[in-house]
């Protein structure tokens, strides 16, 4: 039985997120998308200037039987750094913001794992991402899908997503598709 359910994480570039999660047994999508934002029906271009408010998000939707939302917010805190504040590395912004959006239950099964991740001494500094609950989800331009599948060759996609795939695919072998 597929028991269907999603969550909105932001975790710096939507393409970096969007190709971890995507490659996840369990995983039935992982679209690229803004979402925390002031602004009706953003577009990318709006979004990079940081004055929309939203950040650059994934929606993930999950086969809740094959991978629980626990195990996708581990890899969510392990394969971006939360600890940089408006900021994954030389991405720099508020649309760069490491977030969770979603429903009360989401956000106390998120605050229990960030707490895990915390104890666990993982990252040098402590924790900043912001756990809030659901926010409107505008899907991103069909360019900005599968980016880094079409694309692996471009400088941005080899220098940064892909060192970020591999470490997810270490971490979490026994997870692939």
């Amino acid at each position: 039985m597929t028991r269907t359910s999603s969550i909105i994480l932001g975790g710096g570039c939507f393409w970096c997120v969007e190709a971890i999660f995507s490659g996840l047994r369990g995983i039935m999508s992982a679209k690229p998308g803004y979402a925390g934002g002031h602004t009706e029906h953003p577009d990318y271009k709006a979004v990079c200037t940081g004055e929309t408010g939203h950040a650059e998000v994934v929606q993930v939707v999950f086969n809740s039987t094959e991978i629980s939302l626990e195990d996708i917010l581990r890899v969510f805190f392990t394969t971006h750094d939360p600890t940089q504040w408006n900021r994954q590395g030389n991405d720099i912004g508020t649309q760069y913001r490491s977030v969770i959006f979603g429903d009360e239950a989401q956000q106390a099964v998120a605050r229990t794992i960030r707490d895990e991740i915390a104890e666990q001494n993982i990252w040098e500094a402590p924790l900043v991402t912001s756990i809030e609950g659901p926010a409107h989800f505008w899907e991103a331009e069909e360019s900005h899908h599968d980016y880094f599948a079409r694309n692996p060759e471009a400088a941005y996609c080899a220098a940064v997503i892909a060192p970020k795939v591999a470490k997810a695919r270490k971490l979490y072998r026994d997870r692939l598709k």
